[in-house]
């Protein structure tokens, strides 16, 4: 397995070994002890799975509290931009954010930890979404950033969007409805310098 660290403490990129012939192909998408030697001990109580369509948008989520989630991200089938914002307070990478481009066809996974917002891009059509997660959903920890808040600067590559065809991006009403980084710190009495 291949890992890749990111600037942002706890972000790291998997790329399980994949085993291709004449019938298809296997990937090892989960394997407890090997997460544990990468310093992944939580165990996951839920799984989750999303089909979208080519352009849509899920996020800025996260949970918060005792209810804040880590996540195993990865894609059976399709391709996401998958991006993390780090909200944990107190950490030195506040507010700044990373992403991740996800693929059935590479087989690579994202581990997200607790306290980090997460979102996704869908480049193709029929893409189906899969996370594990540390916690089980919990709707009155749930907090929705606005992508589009000038806070974050959330920006999507416009050579992706070119590459893969999306001249729209879809996001439901409660997404659009999200709350801007600052709204978010004060809430949570989180001081940045």
């Amino acid at each position: 397995m291949e890992v890749k660290k990111f600037s942002m403490s706890g972000l790291l990129e998997l790329r399980p070994g994949k085993f291709e012939d004449e019938r298809g192909e296997f990937i090892e998408t989960f394997k407890s002890s090997k997460l544990k030697e990468l310093g992944i001990t939580e165990e996951f109580l839920q799984d989750n799975q999303s089909v979208s369509k080519k352009g849509v948008f899920r996020g800025i989520h996260l949970q918060t509290g005792d209810s804040a989630q880590g996540k195993l991200v990865r894609v059976a089938k399709g391709a996401v931009v998958d991006f993390a914002v780090d909200l944990r307070p107190g950490s030195p990478t506040y507010g700044e954010w990373t992403y991740v481009l996800l693929s059935a066809h590479l087989g690579n996974q994202f581990w997200i930890p607790a306290g980090f917002g997460h979102a996704f891009l869908a480049l193709e059509d029929d893409t189906i979404f899969s996370y594990k997660c540390t916690k089980e959903y919990d709707k009155s920890a749930e907090e929705c950033l606005l992508w589009t808040d000038k806070g974050i600067d959330l920006t999507i590559d416009k050579n992706i969007l070119i590459h893969f065809g999306i001249s729209d991006i879809l996001v439901s009403e409660k997404d659009k409805e999200g709350i801007t980084l600052d709204e978010y710190s004060k809430k949570y009495s989180i001081f940045v310098k």
